[in-house]
């Protein structure tokens, strides 16, 4: 999200690429080029769609082009499309490196797929639990406010920062610049994307110009802060969320938490909404692996082919539906739109499930905490502050 997911790079790309936790099953997710160059197939009527983010076109791209004029080409595209200074641009690309790590990195073989029963483990320990606890009474003014604006559940903001980065602590030590040149010029099966990435970056420190372009650190494949998002995903969804008139997305939470929220809004979160069913199949029936996440089919569809909730577990009125192997074997998931929201931020269904047990979790830790224990706790919610 959330440090790369070494393999999940290679197969998608949404608000954030992850580097330290294990990949998500490629099958998963879907093309980046695809979700980076069209916006979200349309699930249910009134549904919001995110604008697009623009790819950048084959004058760039075209690895039968010599290099020195795609980069020629490139410096040409940005300052035409994003209106920044062209001498700028050369002189930002003069001091990128090619780095062949990423390039190893970025076409490692994928790991063996790991069942939900074990992928689920990753997230669910005592650790990352308390972590998501301690973090969300350190920060629980400014994450309680962000999400009485959004609807979106601060429980789920901080499961995203400590799924993504464990909190803060693992954010990506390659530039980010190096990051995007090297997948932009040397990568050409993701070179439209990571292009359009670059092309990205500029317009961003254009417009944020506290950050500097040379010096930001982040994943293999240029995602930045505690949240780690991609340049795109930055300059159009992030937040300036205490109206300082900046968007710092690295360190400064006000804005991290307004801006995981906004992508959640962006990308169609219902307040209140539920966001997933745990669900049994009638015995008699086969198993449905919808061809997509979107949330499209009505519960009396699901009946129709054996799904049903559980009782006492809520209902939507329209779903998708996730098979697992489970601990104590096949587990079966109604993913309602809520869920399907998270699985913007990455593709892969296991790690949206995780996202929502983790919160979960965390809740019932911050419920069972006395709310006298939280007073003095939050150090304050300005540029700089303890976590």
């Amino acid at each position: 999200m959330p440090r790369l997911m070494t393999t999940a790079l290679a197969a998608g790309l949404t608000a954030c690429a992850t580097q330290a936790t294990p990949p998500p099953p490629p099958a998963a997710i879907a093309s980046p080029a695809a979700s980076a160059a069209a916006p979200a197939p349309a699930l249910l009527p009134g549904v919001p769609q995110p604008p697009e983010r623009p790819v950048a076109p084959p004058e760039v791209t075209d690895p039968a082009i010599p290099r020195e004029q795609r980069v020629a080409a490139f410096v040409d595209y940005t300052a035409r499309t994003y209106g920044v200074e062209p001498q700028r641009i050369r002189s930002v690309l003069a001091q990128a490196e090619y780095k062949q790590s990423i390039i190893d990195a970025i076409t490692r073989p994928a790991e063996a797929v790991k069942p939900w029963r074990d992928y689920r483990l990753i997230f669910m320990t005592p650790a990352r639990i308390d972590g998501g606890r301690d973090f969300y009474l350190a920060n629980r003014a400014a994450l309680e406010r962000v999400s009485a604006e959004t609807g979106v559940p601060a429980e789920y903001i901080v499961a995203i920062i400590g799924v993504e980065t464990s909190y803060g602590r693992i954010t990506g030590n390659f530039r980010v610049i190096d990051a995007l040149y090297t997948l932009a010029f040397d990568h050409p099966r993701r070179a439209p994307f990571f292009a359009g990435e670059l092309a990205q970056l500029f317009a961003l420190t254009a417009q944020e110009p506290q950050l500097d372009i040379v010096g930001l650190k982040g994943s293999y494949a240029g995602a930045m802060g505690m949240g780690q998002f991609m340049p795109s995903s930055y300059r159009l969804w992030a937040k300036d969320g205490d109206g300082d008139g900046r968007r710092d997305l690295l360190t400064h939470k006000p804005d991290v938490f307004a801006s995981i929220a906004n992508y959640f809004v962006i990308h169609g979160w219902q307040r209140g909404g539920p966001v997933v069913a745990r669900a049994d199949l009638d015995p008699a029936r086969a198993e449905f692996v919808p061809e997509t996440l979107d949330p499209v089919h009505p519960l009396a569809a699901l009946a129709e082919r054996g799904y049903r909730p559980r009782s006492g577990e809520p209902r939507a009125e329209g779903a998708t539906v996730v098979n697992f192997d489970g601990e104590a074997g096949r587990e079966y998931w109604l993913g309602y739109r809520n869920f399907y929201v998270i699985t913007r931020y990455n593709r892969s269904p296991m790690y949206a499930l995780a996202v929502h047990q983790l919160a979960q979790a965390i809740r019932g830790r911050v419920d069972a905490r006395p709310a006298t224990a939280d007073a003095g706790r939050e150090a304050g919610t300005g540029r700089g502050a303890s976590p």
